[in-house]
């Protein structure tokens, strides 16, 4: 599993994601993006930093 906190990029975000996959779960942060941040678009410096902060997560520790 992979994991992505939202907080770790933009300060003060509460939002989790959890996915079997980085594409997975890069898919529900653009998602995020768009409805919660109201982002058009994700800067490729974005996705890499996106990228940077997600943890591999056994599913176990909440």
């Amino acid at each position: 599993m992979k994991r992505f906190s939202c907080g770790d990029v933009v300060p003060n975000c509460k939002a989790r994601f959890d996915a079997a996959t980085e594409a997975d779960l890069l898919a529900q942060v653009a998602n995020h993006a768009r409805n919660d941040h109201g982002m058009t678009s994700l800067p490729d410096s974005l996705v890499q930093e996106v990228k940077r902060h997600i943890i591999d997560y056994d599913g176990s520790n909440g």
